[in-house]
């Protein structure tokens, strides 16, 4: 995104419950105006968290108020839409024939992030709002699928949690869809039991923080505290930007003693949460009471306040908003938790950019921006399975890219970082593995390009010991493509274990690859690919 133009941007929540529409004009400083907000209830997640299969009739209300959402943005001449989506998506077995859906029928990318991104975008819409300085605070979002807990201060968060707790979650656990009467106190605390048992390392992780204050977020918390402020002060002395423990209290024993129906006349509550705002309480009675909250106050931002925040990062020079560095610290992050061989790791990560601008110089892919920093952390992070055990140190670094829930990205990003890893050596991608055959088309094809490029990297420096300072690919005619390697010391280990990798590059961009070494033509050995003798 240029940063001395404006721009109208769409930016789409698409959470369990609710979906979320926000359209900003971005300015050139990196502060933005809004067009317009809208928010429509699609219930996604209804009836998934049995099986975690997203229901056909959801699916389609989703689909049509995104393909809603999409024609809005539209409307103002929006140049980008930016949508995530969060819990129901990220658990479904189904959720790859959701997002073609989504595609095919709202015209929109949608991206399944992390509970961990999801609680960072979330930190970011919430903070902007406040005047915090140093201030530690609590942060609580209540979804329909999950819970959110982040402790911060104005300029950086100290803790992110993502919890399996949420409205819709726990009523589909708890409840059956024809229950419509009072719920007992005994169903209540069983309830809360679930709770208390699903959080309690989140609990005692978040204690010792020290935090002075309590900010909760979400359609859940603002319905309670608007019922509250009605129920408990008919008088108009309450404040639905602040819930008591004792408010909550008194408000979760009056909506237990009614039924569905009863529930949905409540004043200030919205009759589309009467169903669901029990199990949304028990989720906040529970916390309040496990971390000694005796008020939260309340914030009407959120998720879909921190994505243009978030996006907008991406331009400027200010190096804390910068979002690539702000994902290569995560990436980095999670090398040194694994005790990672840094100047490895980052050499070959240069060399790997260096051959992947040489060789779209040299016509032999279009990949982009996008892309390249993907191939840069994919670098970064090949050898981190090492820390369990060098035998399968791929494998084991596919496992921990997949599952070490890398901020700032989204899942797609995070499987091609993954898989990329996973086949930087001998075997190459096939459609008959699985790990491969997940990504779409297009990705599977970023993936044998970007593996390509890491072997031949991580060869280039297979002592370990820097030798490898420059490589660039040139087209020699029409079947044939020359890498050149500029090297300051013996490299022979180097250029043998790169000679073992050029079958690789042929099957990938269907050209011959010859080597030259410090401008010398280095004959090429005899070569098929190592696949047919072992893997």
């Amino acid at each position: 995104m240029s940063t001395g133009e404006e721009h109208v941007v769409g930016f789409i929540d698409l959470g369990t419950n609710s979906a979320r529409l926000l359209v900003v004009r971005s300015h050139p400083d990196r502060a933005y105006s809004e067009l317009n907000r809208l928010k429509e209830v699609v219930r996604l997640g209804e009836g998934e968290f049995i099986a975690n299969v997203l229901q056909p009739q959801a699916m389609h209300r989703a689909a049509l108020v995104c393909r809603k959402f999409v024609e809005m943005a539209q409307g103002y001449d929006a140049e980008n839409i930016v949508a995530v989506a969060t819990s129901a998506s990220r658990d479904a077995r189904n959720k790859d024939v959701f997002l073609k859906r989504l595609r095919r029928e709202a015209g929109v990318d949608v991206r399944i992030i992390s509970g961990k991104e999801e609680a960072r975008l979330i930190y970011l819409g919430v903070s902007s709002g406040l005047k915090l300085g140093d201030e530690k605070a609590l942060f609580i979002d209540i979804g329909g699928g999950s819970t959110e807990i982040i402790v911060g201060n104005q300029q950086e968060y100290f803790y992110l949690d993502s919890l399996n707790l949420g409205a819709i979650r726990l009523f589909t656990k708890f409840f059956s869809p024809l229950e419509t009467g009072p719920v007992t106190q005994r169903r209540y605390k069983k309830i809360q039991r679930h709770v208390r048992q699903s959080s309690v390392r989140t609990i005692q992780r978040v204690k010792p923080l020290k935090f002075s204050r309590a900010v909760g977020s979400s359609g859940t918390l603002i319905n309670l505290a608007e019922i509250a402020a009605k129920l408990c002060h008919p008088s108009g002395s309450g404040s639905v930007d602040v819930l008591t423990r004792a408010d909550l209290k008194t408000v979760v024993a009056h909506l237990c003693g009614l039924s569905v129906e009863e529930r949905a006349k409540v004043p200030g509550i919205n009759p589309e949460r009467a169903d669901i705002i029990i199990p949304g309480a028990a989720i906040i009675d529970t916390l309040m009471e496990d971390l000694n909250l005796s008020e939260i106050r309340i914030s009407d931002r959120g998720l879909r306040e921190g994505m243009p925040i978030d996006y907008l990062s991406g331009s400027g020079d200010g190096e804390w908003m910068d979002h690539r560095t702000f994902r290569k610290r995560s990436i980095l992050q999670l090398g040194h938790s694994c005790g990672f061989e840094e100047a490895h790791a980052k050499h070959v990560a240069e060399l790997a950019l260096q051959l992947f601008d040489s060789s779209k110089a040299a016509g032999l892919h279009k990949l982009g921006e996008s892309e390249r920093e993907l191939l840069e952390y994919a670098g970064l992070l090949h050898d981190v399975g090492i820390f369990l055990s060098y035998r399968r140190h791929r494998a084991h670094s596919y496992y921990f890219i997949r599952n070490a829930e890398l901020l700032g990205f989204d899942e797609t990003e995070i499987a091609v970082m993954a898989v990329t890893v996973l086949y930087h050596h001998k075997s190459y991608p096939r459609r008959k593995h699985p790990q491969f055959a997940e990504l779409d088309k297009r990705h599977r094809r970023v993936v044998r390009i970007l593996c390509v490029l890491l072997r031949l990297a991580e060869s280039l420096d297979r002592t370990h010991g820097q030798v490898v300072k420059q490589v660039e690919f040139r087209p020699k005619d029409k079947k044939t493509t020359q890498l050149n390697v500029t090297a300051a010391g013996d490299c022979q280990l180097e250029i043998g274990e790169l000679q073992n990798h050029t079958w690789s590059f042929k099957k990938t961009f269907k050209k011959r690859l010859v080597l030259s070494l410090n401008g010398v033509e280095i004959d090429e050995p005899t070569n098929t690919d190592p696949q047919t003798v072992s893997s």
